[in-house]
Protein backbone atom coordinates (compact mmCIF):
# COMPACT_ATOMS: atom_id res chain seq x y z
CA UNK A 1 0.00 0.00 0.00
CA UNK A 2 1.24 3.48 -0.85
CA UNK A 3 1.95 6.03 1.83
CA UNK A 4 -0.32 9.07 2.07
CA UNK A 5 2.29 11.25 0.37
CA UNK A 6 2.79 8.70 -2.40
CA UNK A 7 -0.96 8.33 -2.90
CA UNK A 8 -1.48 12.07 -3.32
CA UNK A 9 1.42 12.24 -5.77
CA UNK A 10 0.06 9.32 -7.81
CA UNK A 11 -3.38 10.93 -8.02
CA UNK A 12 -1.86 14.27 -8.96
CA UNK A 13 0.20 12.70 -11.75
CA UNK A 14 -2.73 10.74 -13.16
CA UNK A 15 -1.21 7.36 -12.30
CA UNK A 16 -4.37 6.61 -10.33
CA UNK A 17 -7.56 8.41 -9.34
CA UNK A 18 -9.06 9.51 -6.07
CA UNK A 19 -12.04 7.25 -6.65
CA UNK A 20 -9.83 4.24 -7.38
CA UNK A 21 -7.88 4.82 -4.17
CA UNK A 22 -11.10 5.35 -2.24
CA UNK A 23 -12.64 2.16 -3.59
CA UNK A 24 -9.46 0.19 -2.91
CA UNK A 25 -9.40 1.32 0.72
CA UNK A 26 -13.10 0.51 1.12
CA UNK A 27 -12.45 -2.93 -0.33
CA UNK A 28 -9.63 -3.51 2.15
CA UNK A 29 -11.87 -2.51 5.05
CA UNK A 30 -14.74 -4.69 3.88
CA UNK A 31 -12.43 -7.67 3.39
CA UNK A 32 -10.60 -7.46 6.72
CA UNK A 33 -12.60 -5.46 9.23
CA UNK A 34 -14.88 -8.27 10.38
CA UNK A 35 -11.91 -9.99 12.03
CA UNK A 36 -10.60 -6.98 13.94
CA UNK A 37 -13.53 -4.53 14.20
CA UNK A 38 -11.46 -1.38 13.78
CA UNK A 39 -13.68 0.75 11.50
CA UNK A 40 -17.03 1.08 13.28
CA UNK A 41 -18.67 4.06 11.53
CA UNK A 42 -18.75 4.07 7.71
CA UNK A 43 -19.28 7.05 5.40
CA UNK A 44 -18.62 5.45 2.03
CA UNK A 45 -21.18 7.28 -0.09
CA UNK A 46 -19.96 10.73 0.86
CA UNK A 47 -16.36 9.55 0.55
CA UNK A 48 -16.97 8.40 -3.03
CA UNK A 49 -18.71 11.70 -3.84
CA UNK A 50 -15.70 13.64 -2.50
CA UNK A 51 -13.33 11.45 -4.53
CA UNK A 52 -15.36 11.99 -7.71
CA UNK A 53 -15.25 15.74 -7.13
CA UNK A 54 -11.46 15.61 -6.92
CA UNK A 55 -11.23 13.57 -10.12
CA UNK A 56 -13.55 15.96 -11.95
CA UNK A 57 -11.47 19.01 -11.08
CA UNK A 58 -7.97 20.11 -11.95
CA UNK A 59 -5.29 18.25 -10.02
CA UNK A 60 -4.09 20.76 -7.44
CA UNK A 61 -1.16 20.68 -5.06
CA UNK A 62 -3.05 19.85 -1.86
CA UNK A 63 -0.81 17.66 0.27
CA UNK A 64 -3.39 14.90 0.88
CA UNK A 65 -5.13 15.09 -2.49
CA UNK A 66 -7.52 12.12 -2.62
CA UNK A 67 -5.88 10.24 0.25
CA UNK A 68 -8.39 7.87 1.95
CA UNK A 69 -8.23 7.85 5.74
CA UNK A 70 -10.26 7.26 8.87
CA UNK A 71 -10.38 9.13 12.18
CA UNK A 72 -11.10 8.18 15.77
CA UNK A 73 -14.79 7.89 16.68
CA UNK A 74 -14.47 10.69 19.24
CA UNK A 75 -14.02 13.34 16.52
CA UNK A 76 -17.16 15.04 15.30
CA UNK A 77 -17.99 14.62 11.62
CA UNK A 78 -21.21 16.26 10.48
CA UNK A 79 -23.94 13.68 10.00
CA UNK A 80 -22.13 10.85 11.81
CA UNK A 81 -22.50 9.49 15.32
CA UNK A 82 -20.09 10.54 18.07
CA UNK A 83 -20.71 8.38 21.13
CA UNK A 84 -17.28 7.88 22.73
CA UNK A 85 -18.52 4.30 23.24
CA UNK A 86 -21.34 5.30 25.64
CA UNK A 87 -24.57 3.44 24.87
CA UNK A 88 -26.59 6.45 26.04
CA UNK A 89 -24.91 8.58 23.37
CA UNK A 90 -25.12 6.08 20.51
CA UNK A 91 -27.73 8.25 18.76
CA UNK A 92 -25.78 11.51 19.10
CA UNK A 93 -25.19 12.88 15.60
CA UNK A 94 -22.65 15.66 15.10
CA UNK A 95 -23.73 18.75 13.19
CA UNK A 96 -20.32 19.99 12.09
CA UNK A 97 -16.81 18.67 11.55
CA UNK A 98 -14.11 18.93 14.18
CA UNK A 99 -11.46 21.51 13.33
CA UNK A 100 -8.86 18.80 12.70
CA UNK A 101 -11.23 17.05 10.30
CA UNK A 102 -11.88 20.33 8.52
CA UNK A 103 -8.15 20.83 8.06
CA UNK A 104 -7.57 17.30 6.82
CA UNK A 105 -10.40 17.65 4.30
CA UNK A 106 -9.06 21.05 3.22
CA UNK A 107 -5.74 19.30 2.49
CA UNK A 108 -7.59 16.88 0.19
CA UNK A 109 -8.15 13.89 2.49
CA UNK A 110 -11.15 11.63 1.93
CA UNK A 111 -12.69 10.49 5.24
CA UNK A 112 -14.09 6.96 4.92
CA UNK A 113 -15.42 6.65 8.45
CA UNK A 114 -14.43 6.43 12.10
CA UNK A 115 -12.58 3.91 14.27
CA UNK A 116 -13.26 2.26 17.60
CA UNK A 117 -12.61 3.48 21.15
CA UNK A 118 -13.15 2.33 24.76
CA UNK A 119 -16.01 3.81 26.77
CA UNK A 120 -15.21 7.43 27.55
CA UNK A 121 -11.75 7.00 25.98
CA UNK A 122 -10.77 5.65 29.37
CA UNK A 123 -8.90 2.40 28.79
CA UNK A 124 -5.80 1.03 27.07
CA UNK A 125 -7.96 -1.37 25.05
CA UNK A 126 -10.91 -0.59 22.77
CA UNK A 127 -14.17 -2.25 23.75
CA UNK A 128 -17.58 -0.67 24.31
CA UNK A 129 -21.29 -1.58 24.31
CA UNK A 130 -22.01 0.38 21.13
CA UNK A 131 -19.45 -1.13 18.74
CA UNK A 132 -17.88 -4.06 20.53
CA UNK A 133 -14.23 -5.08 20.77
CA UNK A 134 -11.31 -4.22 18.51
CA UNK A 135 -8.65 -6.92 18.11
CA UNK A 136 -4.97 -6.54 17.34
CA UNK A 137 -4.25 -7.37 13.67
CA UNK A 138 -1.05 -9.17 14.72
CA UNK A 139 -2.87 -11.48 17.17
CA UNK A 140 -6.63 -11.37 17.61
CA UNK A 141 -6.34 -12.55 21.20
CA UNK A 142 -4.48 -9.35 22.08
CA UNK A 143 -5.71 -5.79 22.50
CA UNK A 144 -5.07 -3.10 19.91
CA UNK A 145 -4.58 -0.52 22.64
CA UNK A 146 -6.67 2.49 23.55
CA UNK A 147 -8.13 4.83 23.41
CA UNK A 148 -7.11 5.24 19.75
CA UNK A 149 -7.14 1.46 19.40
CA UNK A 150 -9.29 1.33 16.30
CA UNK A 151 -7.04 3.95 14.72
CA UNK A 152 -3.87 1.92 15.22
CA UNK A 153 -5.56 -1.34 14.20
CA UNK A 154 -6.87 0.18 10.95
CA UNK A 155 -3.33 1.25 10.08
CA UNK A 156 -1.71 -2.03 11.08
CA UNK A 157 -4.26 -3.97 9.01
CA UNK A 158 -3.36 -1.87 5.97
CA UNK A 159 -6.83 -0.38 5.56
CA UNK A 160 -5.61 3.23 5.31
CA UNK A 161 -2.25 5.04 5.39
CA UNK A 162 -3.25 7.77 7.84
CA UNK A 163 -5.36 8.19 10.98
CA UNK A 164 -6.09 10.77 13.65
CA UNK A 165 -6.46 10.17 17.38
CA UNK A 166 -6.17 11.77 20.80
CA UNK A 167 -3.89 11.29 23.79
CA UNK A 168 -4.07 12.10 27.48
CA UNK A 169 -2.83 8.85 29.03
CA UNK A 170 -0.97 7.31 26.10
CA UNK A 171 -4.01 7.00 23.85
CA UNK A 172 -2.01 7.60 20.66
CA UNK A 173 1.38 6.28 21.73
CA UNK A 174 0.31 2.99 23.32
CA UNK A 175 -1.96 1.74 20.48
CA UNK A 176 0.74 2.69 17.99
CA UNK A 177 3.27 0.68 20.00
CA UNK A 178 0.93 -2.29 20.39
CA UNK A 179 0.10 -2.39 16.68
CA UNK A 180 3.53 -1.60 15.22
CA UNK A 181 2.71 1.78 13.65
CA UNK A 182 3.73 5.41 14.21
CA UNK A 183 1.94 7.88 16.45
CA UNK A 184 2.66 11.39 17.66
CA UNK A 185 1.42 13.16 20.79
CA UNK A 186 1.94 16.84 19.99
CA UNK A 187 3.01 19.61 22.31
CA UNK A 188 0.00 20.54 24.40
CA UNK A 189 -2.09 23.30 22.83
CA UNK A 190 -0.56 23.18 19.35
CA UNK A 191 -3.56 21.51 17.65
CA UNK A 192 -7.09 22.84 18.01
CA UNK A 193 -9.23 20.25 19.81
CA UNK A 194 -12.54 21.94 18.94
CA UNK A 195 -14.96 19.24 17.83
CA UNK A 196 -13.36 16.61 20.03
CA UNK A 197 -15.96 17.02 22.77
CA UNK A 198 -17.51 14.75 25.31
CA UNK A 199 -20.81 13.77 23.60
CA UNK A 200 -23.62 16.35 23.69
CA UNK A 201 -21.33 19.05 25.11
CA UNK A 202 -19.23 21.85 23.71
CA UNK A 203 -16.87 21.89 26.63
CA UNK A 204 -13.43 23.37 27.07
CA UNK A 205 -10.32 21.41 26.14
CA UNK A 206 -9.15 19.17 28.94
CA UNK A 207 -5.91 19.88 30.75
CA UNK A 208 -3.24 17.48 29.40
CA UNK A 209 -5.35 16.24 26.46
CA UNK A 210 -4.14 16.60 22.87
CA UNK A 211 -5.09 15.33 19.42
CA UNK A 212 -2.59 14.06 16.88
CA UNK A 213 -1.80 11.81 13.92
CA UNK A 214 -1.05 8.12 13.55
CA UNK A 215 0.47 6.69 10.38
CA UNK A 216 2.27 3.81 8.76
CA UNK A 217 5.10 6.12 7.66
CA UNK A 218 7.00 8.84 9.58
CA UNK A 219 6.87 11.31 6.69
CA UNK A 220 3.07 11.00 6.65
CA UNK A 221 3.09 11.51 10.41
CA UNK A 222 5.08 14.73 10.14
CA UNK A 223 2.94 16.00 7.26
CA UNK A 224 -0.35 15.40 9.07
CA UNK A 225 1.02 17.19 12.11
CA UNK A 226 1.94 20.24 10.06
CA UNK A 227 -1.40 20.28 8.25
CA UNK A 228 -3.38 20.36 11.50
CA UNK A 229 -1.18 22.48 13.78
CA UNK A 230 -2.35 25.97 14.67
CA UNK A 231 1.10 27.43 14.04
CA UNK A 232 4.19 26.18 12.20
CA UNK A 233 6.33 23.94 14.38
CA UNK A 234 10.10 24.36 14.00
CA UNK A 235 12.05 21.72 12.16
CA UNK A 236 15.52 20.70 13.37
CA UNK A 237 18.49 21.43 11.17
CA UNK A 238 19.89 18.40 9.36
CA UNK A 239 22.57 16.70 11.39
CA UNK A 240 24.63 13.55 11.41
CA UNK A 241 23.70 10.68 13.75
CA UNK A 242 26.77 11.39 15.84
CA UNK A 243 25.48 14.90 16.65
CA UNK A 244 22.43 13.77 18.61
CA UNK A 245 22.39 13.73 22.42
CA UNK A 246 20.18 10.97 23.79
CA UNK A 247 19.06 10.07 27.32
CA UNK A 248 17.74 6.52 27.79
CA UNK A 249 15.09 5.66 30.36
CA UNK A 250 14.55 1.90 29.97
CA UNK A 251 12.35 1.60 33.06
CA UNK A 252 10.29 3.94 35.22
CA UNK A 253 11.04 3.76 38.96
CA UNK A 254 7.37 3.01 39.69
CA UNK A 255 6.55 0.66 36.83
CA UNK A 256 8.50 -2.43 35.74
CA UNK A 257 9.05 -2.99 32.03
CA UNK A 258 9.27 -6.36 30.35
CA UNK A 259 12.74 -7.53 29.44
CA UNK A 260 11.99 -7.35 25.71
CA UNK A 261 10.88 -3.72 26.06
CA UNK A 262 13.90 -2.73 28.17
CA UNK A 263 16.23 -4.45 25.74
CA UNK A 264 14.60 -2.55 22.85
CA UNK A 265 15.38 0.77 24.53
CA UNK A 266 18.94 -0.36 25.24
CA UNK A 267 19.35 -1.57 21.65
CA UNK A 268 18.39 1.88 20.39
CA UNK A 269 20.96 3.42 22.71
CA UNK A 270 23.61 1.00 21.48
CA UNK A 271 22.75 1.83 17.87
CA UNK A 272 23.02 5.57 18.51
CA UNK A 273 26.30 5.10 20.39
CA UNK A 274 27.69 3.00 17.54
CA UNK A 275 26.81 5.86 15.20
CA UNK A 276 28.81 8.25 17.39
CA UNK A 277 25.95 9.92 19.23
CA UNK A 278 26.14 10.94 22.88
CA UNK A 279 24.10 8.42 24.86
CA UNK A 280 23.53 8.62 28.61
CA UNK A 281 21.54 6.33 30.88
CA UNK A 282 21.03 8.64 33.84
CA UNK A 283 20.91 12.35 34.58
CA UNK A 284 20.51 14.43 37.72
CA UNK A 285 18.51 16.85 35.58
CA UNK A 286 15.51 14.53 35.42
CA UNK A 287 12.70 15.67 37.71
CA UNK A 288 11.62 13.41 40.54
CA UNK A 289 9.63 10.92 38.47
CA UNK A 290 7.82 9.52 41.50
CA UNK A 291 6.47 12.95 42.43
CA UNK A 292 5.73 13.74 38.80
CA UNK A 293 3.63 10.60 38.45
CA UNK A 294 1.66 11.30 41.63
CA UNK A 295 0.79 14.79 40.43
CA UNK A 296 0.00 13.54 36.94
CA UNK A 297 -2.49 11.02 38.31
CA UNK A 298 -4.20 13.72 40.37
CA UNK A 299 -4.71 16.01 37.37
CA UNK A 300 -5.59 13.06 35.14
CA UNK A 301 -8.31 12.02 37.58
CA UNK A 302 -9.88 15.48 37.30
CA UNK A 303 -9.64 15.49 33.51
CA UNK A 304 -11.18 12.01 33.18
CA UNK A 305 -14.03 12.66 35.62
CA UNK A 306 -16.38 13.81 32.83
CA UNK A 307 -19.21 11.35 32.46
CA UNK A 308 -18.37 9.56 35.72
CA UNK A 309 -20.47 9.56 38.91
CA UNK A 310 -19.40 12.32 41.33
CA UNK A 311 -17.10 11.23 44.09
CA UNK A 312 -17.63 12.32 47.67
CA UNK A 313 -15.09 14.50 49.40
CA UNK A 314 -12.73 17.28 48.29
CA UNK A 315 -9.68 16.60 46.10
CA UNK A 316 -6.61 15.69 48.11
CA UNK A 317 -4.53 18.46 46.53
CA UNK A 318 -6.01 21.82 45.45
CA UNK A 319 -5.81 22.37 41.70
CA UNK A 320 -3.78 25.61 41.99
CA UNK A 321 -1.12 23.68 43.89
CA UNK A 322 -1.09 20.95 41.25
CA UNK A 323 -0.70 23.52 38.48
CA UNK A 324 2.23 25.10 40.34
CA UNK A 325 3.86 21.67 40.59
CA UNK A 326 3.21 21.06 36.91
CA UNK A 327 4.92 24.37 36.06
CA UNK A 328 7.96 23.44 38.14
CA UNK A 329 8.09 20.01 36.48
CA UNK A 330 8.04 21.70 33.06
CA UNK A 331 10.98 23.87 34.11
CA UNK A 332 12.93 20.78 35.16
CA UNK A 333 12.37 19.15 31.77
CA UNK A 334 13.36 22.39 30.04
CA UNK A 335 16.68 22.35 31.89
CA UNK A 336 17.20 18.71 30.91
CA UNK A 337 16.64 19.48 27.23
CA UNK A 338 19.46 22.00 27.27
CA UNK A 339 21.76 18.98 27.64
CA UNK A 340 19.82 16.36 25.63
CA UNK A 341 17.88 16.42 22.38
CA UNK A 342 15.56 13.57 23.27
CA UNK A 343 14.64 11.06 25.95
CA UNK A 344 13.81 7.51 24.80
CA UNK A 345 11.59 5.39 27.04
CA UNK A 346 8.98 2.64 26.73
CA UNK A 347 5.57 3.78 25.55
CA UNK A 348 4.21 1.08 27.90
CA UNK A 349 6.01 -1.53 29.95
CA UNK A 350 4.66 -4.47 27.93
CA UNK A 351 3.64 -5.31 24.42
CA UNK A 352 -0.06 -5.81 23.60
CA UNK A 353 -1.71 -7.83 26.36
CA UNK A 354 -4.60 -10.30 26.22
CA UNK A 355 -8.14 -8.89 26.24
CA UNK A 356 -9.02 -8.16 29.86
CA UNK A 357 -12.17 -6.32 30.95
CA UNK A 358 -11.21 -6.31 34.62
CA UNK A 359 -11.48 -2.72 35.94
CA UNK A 360 -8.18 -0.86 35.64
CA UNK A 361 -8.10 -0.37 39.42
CA UNK A 362 -7.81 -4.13 39.99
CA UNK A 363 -6.36 -5.28 36.68
CA UNK A 364 -2.88 -6.81 36.64
CA UNK A 365 -0.12 -6.41 34.10
CA UNK A 366 2.01 -9.49 33.58
CA UNK A 367 5.69 -8.59 33.35
CA UNK A 368 7.88 -11.54 32.34
CA UNK A 369 5.49 -13.94 34.02
CA UNK A 370 4.96 -11.95 37.22
CA UNK A 371 1.89 -9.87 38.12
CA UNK A 372 2.21 -6.12 38.60
CA UNK A 373 -0.38 -3.35 39.11
CA UNK A 374 -1.73 -2.38 35.70
CA UNK A 375 -2.41 1.23 36.68
CA UNK A 376 1.25 1.83 37.49
CA UNK A 377 2.05 1.44 33.79
CA UNK A 378 0.38 4.79 33.11
CA UNK A 379 3.60 6.28 34.45
CA UNK A 380 5.16 5.74 31.02
CA UNK A 381 2.71 7.89 29.05
CA UNK A 382 2.77 10.39 31.91
CA UNK A 383 6.46 11.09 31.34
CA UNK A 384 5.53 13.38 28.44
CA UNK A 385 1.89 14.16 29.22
CA UNK A 386 2.28 15.88 32.58
CA UNK A 387 4.98 18.37 31.42
CA UNK A 388 3.00 18.93 28.15
CA UNK A 389 5.82 17.64 25.94
CA UNK A 390 5.71 16.11 22.44
CA UNK A 391 6.41 12.41 22.08
CA UNK A 392 6.59 10.10 19.07
CA UNK A 393 5.78 6.40 19.29
CA UNK A 394 7.99 4.41 16.94
CA UNK A 395 8.00 0.66 16.12
CA UNK A 396 11.43 -0.83 16.79
CA UNK A 397 11.07 -4.60 16.77
CA UNK A 398 9.07 -7.55 18.08
CA UNK A 399 8.97 -9.53 21.30
CA UNK A 400 9.43 -13.34 21.54
CA UNK A 401 5.70 -13.77 20.80
CA UNK A 402 6.04 -11.79 17.58
CA UNK A 403 4.16 -8.79 18.92
CA UNK A 404 5.35 -5.28 18.00
CA UNK A 405 7.51 -3.30 20.39
CA UNK A 406 7.18 0.47 20.31
CA UNK A 407 9.05 3.09 22.29
CA UNK A 408 8.44 6.80 22.71
CA UNK A 409 10.84 9.60 21.88
CA UNK A 410 10.23 12.67 24.04
CA UNK A 411 11.51 16.11 23.08
CA UNK A 412 11.38 19.67 24.35
CA UNK A 413 8.15 21.66 24.11
CA UNK A 414 7.45 22.66 20.49
CA UNK A 415 10.28 20.40 19.28
CA UNK A 416 7.75 17.97 17.82
CA UNK A 417 9.75 17.50 14.63
CA UNK A 418 12.85 16.75 16.68
CA UNK A 419 10.94 13.91 18.36
CA UNK A 420 9.87 12.58 14.95
CA UNK A 421 13.39 12.94 13.52
CA UNK A 422 15.00 11.05 16.41
CA UNK A 423 12.26 8.40 16.22
CA UNK A 424 12.88 7.97 12.50
CA UNK A 425 16.61 7.56 13.09
CA UNK A 426 16.00 5.11 15.96
CA UNK A 427 13.83 3.05 13.63
CA UNK A 428 16.39 3.11 10.84
CA UNK A 429 19.40 2.40 13.05
CA UNK A 430 17.77 -0.58 14.76
CA UNK A 431 16.63 -2.04 11.44
CA UNK A 432 20.16 -1.86 10.06
CA UNK A 433 21.76 -3.68 12.99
Amino acid sequence: MRSAIQTAAAIRSGETTALAECDAAIARIEAGNAEINAVVVRDYDRARDAARAIDAGSKDDRALLGVPMTVKESFDIAGLATSWGFSEHADHIATEDAVAVQRLKAAGAIILGKTNVPVGLADLQSNNPVYGRTRNPHNHDRVSGGSSGGSAAALAAGFVPLEFGSDIGGSIRVPAAFCGVWGHKPTFGMLDTDGHYFPRTRGAALNLSVIGPLARDPDDLALALDLTADLPLPKPAAREPREWRILLLPQHPLAPAAQAVRHAVEAIGAAFAAAGATVERESDLLPDLVEQHADYMRILAVAMARGQPPRAGPPSTPMPVLLDRQAECRRAWRRLFRQFDAVIAPAWGTTAFAHDDTPIETREAWIDGAPSPFGAQIAYPGLATFPLLPATSVPVGTDPDGMPIGVQVIAERYADHTAIAVARLAHDLTRSR
